[in-house]
């Protein structure tokens, strides 16, 4: 370790403001005031005071450190009585709350930060803490142990997303275990075997109640739009809507619905502008996964709905895939079931080696074998198959895509309807040479969910390949527009880099190829069409740095290669990329 960098055992306390986004969407300029009179009036000098101090401020939470247990606990449970005291007056929907999270563990001081897995427990704790309570370990509780006047309730033994080991948690709450713990008489509904969501009415903060009809529309039209993502459990509307009006507890509207997520927001509407406020809410962990503000000019208000929904839903949907594979991350090997062996093999694919793909396959492999009914396990089987057929890493290669082929078909046999499978069975067939096939089978995808970004990603590529450039960049446009995430961001970007060099609209390919390359330096399109342009642009420098760079990926790759490419279906555009890589250096 360094002169600055030692270890040493402490307390230490992660909190921060529940619902912070919302807060500040709803009163900007009103809550940065009441958090600052808190941190100078609660914060800073009560924790001097417990003789601990502030390690660092992040955002709308901090870290402290103790040198004392005690110490700790006492200086969290004045901060939540005195909070909790002071919002007696306030508008619930204007409250600061926090979550605070205590344990004991040994870290590392550098400097004047701390770093460590002492750390790390707790800001789980902290995100496992209700709103306006305490999470503690159990090594807190046993130092605490009969020394204070405030009891904490067994929590049980609790999983944490990065960390190696389960950890006993006990909870402490304003209104005291009975409040919090489970009753006997309303046993939480068993969880459906896929993600599950409901969304709750939108709050009209408009103060006019014949505003009431817009907020309840976007929550009706979300319900209705999330209902088209195949891989989601959604509550119909008129459960959902018992909640209208109450103050609700997400984590007690979760046990009650039987769902892990919750989706709420807020509408205010103010002359030609609105304000739409939306959170995404693991209601199990009690920990946000996604917040969002919307802010829009009112001209339609139909359409300005149809925007507002088709944005929320596109990007809700995979931030309930990416929050489902950290969840499953931490789960032991022999606890996984088909649909964590899926969700570990989206995890492998999206890195793309040759090692993660094969890691995928064989998740999978374990999926099917426990489903055998499991369309989008088939169609994500297909989706690698043709990768690997694709990037060269088995030969020969027309045993990748009869697999792909063979796998996409299945999904489609399961379940014809489904839009990831149609989605699932383009990409195998715009990676097989058969875009013109590939346009008819994303189309389908989209028919059914409209708001399926990789849909629209995956028809703009096909499109591009079959020559129709300007309505491929359309599509793209439309995947951007729905916001798809970095993970999912190959095939726009490919594309869009290809139909932008073949239109002769060079600065754009380059602009939209180097955005790929920051996502995935391993994009072969994009250095394709990086390599091509700077040759037709008569900078032969940089196009060679890139066919270096693609010849570093695929050792043996050659015009020739890229001649057998199957992919392009209009043959014009294959020998203009030909001729430009020609110019690059890219050997016959």
């Amino acid at each position: 370790m360094s002169e600055t960098t030692r270890r040493r055992l402490v307390a230490i306390v992660s909190a921060d403001v529940v619902g912070y986004s919302r807060l500040m969407g709803v009163d900007e300029v009103g809550t940065h005031a009441r958090l600052k009179a808190n941190y100078s009036d609660l914060v800073e000098p009560k924790i001097a005071a417990h003789e601990g101090r502030v390690v660092k401020l992040m955002g709308d939470g901090l870290l402290a450190e103790f040198p004392s247990v005690v110490n700790a606990v006492e200086w969290a449970l004045d901060l939540q009585t005195r909070v909790a005291s002071g919002n007696d007056d306030i508008p619930r929907d204007q409250r600061i709350e926090y979550r605070v999270g205590v344990n004991l563990g040994d870290i590392i001081v550098d400097g004047d930060d701390i770093f460590g897995d002492g750390v790390n427990v707790a800001a789980r704790l902290q995100e496992i803490a209700e709103p306006g309570g305490i999470a503690i370990s159990g090594n807190v509780q046993e130092q605490i142990r009969d020394k204070l006047d405030f009891a904490f309730f067994d929590h049980s033994m609790c999983e944490m997303k990065n960390i190696a080991r389960p950890v006993h948690v006990w909870r402490w709450s304003p209104g005291g275990a009975s409040e919090t713990a489970p009753k006997a008489d309303a046993d939480p509904l068993p969880l459906p075997d896929k993600p599950s969501i409901a969304v709750l009415p939108f709050d009209n903060m408009s103060g006019d109640p014949d505003q009431e009809y817009f907020s309840d529309g976007i929550s009706e039209d979300l319900t209705t739009a999330l209902s088209r993502f195949d891989g989601l459990f959604v509550i119909a509307r008129n459960s959902a809507f018992t909640y209208k009006g109450e103050a609700v507890d997400v984590r007690r509207a979760g046990r009650e619905l039987g769902v892990r997520y919750i989706l709420e927001g807020s509408v205010r509407r103010s002359g030609s502008r609105v304000r739409i406020n939306a959170q995404l809410v693991d209601a199990e962990a009690d920990r946000h996964v996604w917040a969002d503000r919307f802010d829009r000019q009112i001209d339609d208000v139909f359409e300005l709905q149809d925007d507002i929904v088709a944005t929320i839903a596109a990007t809700v949907g995979p931030e309930i895939t990416l929050a489902e594979v950290e969840r499953v991350r931490g789960k032991r090997p022999e606890t996984l079931d088909a649909w964590d062996y899926y969700l570990r093999a989206i995890a492998a694919q999206h890195k793309m080696t040759k090692e993660s793909v094969n890691e995928a396959i064989e998740f999978l492999e374990k999926a099917v074998a426990l489903e055998p009914e499991f369309a989008n396990a088939y169609a994500l089987l297909g989706i690698c198959h043709a990768h690997i057929g694709v990037l060269g890493w088995v030969r020969p290669v027309r045993h990748a895509y009869e697999k792909a082929r063979a796998f996409a078909d299945e999904a489609i046999r399961l379940a014809p309807s489904s839009p990831e499978t149609n989605y699932a069975l383009a990409m195998v067939l715009v990676m097989t040479g058969k875009a013109d096939q590939a346009k008819t089978a994303a189309r389908r995808a989209l028919d059914r969910n409209p708001n399926f970004a990789e849909a629209h990603a995956i028809l703009g590529m096909a499109l591009t390949l079959c020559g129709e450039l300007k309505e491929g960049l359309a599509a793209c446009h439309q995947a951007a527009r729905n916001n798809p995430r970095e993970t999912r961001g190959i095939w726009l970007y490919n594309a869009m880099g290809h139909a932008y060099f073949m239109l002769g609209e060079y600065d754009q390919a380059i602009d939209i190829s180097k955005k790929g390359l920051h996502q995935d330096p391993t994009l072969i399109g994009a250095l394709l069409t990086l390599a091509g342009t700077y040759a037709v642009l008569g900078r032969k420098e940089e196009a060679n740095h890139y066919i270096e760079d693609l010849l570093r990926l695929i050792p043996r790759y050659s015009l020739r290669a890229l001649r057998k490419t199957p992919m392009f279906v209009d043959p014009e555009l294959i020998e203009k990329l030909v001729e430009s890589l020609r110019l690059a250096g890219l050997p016959e």
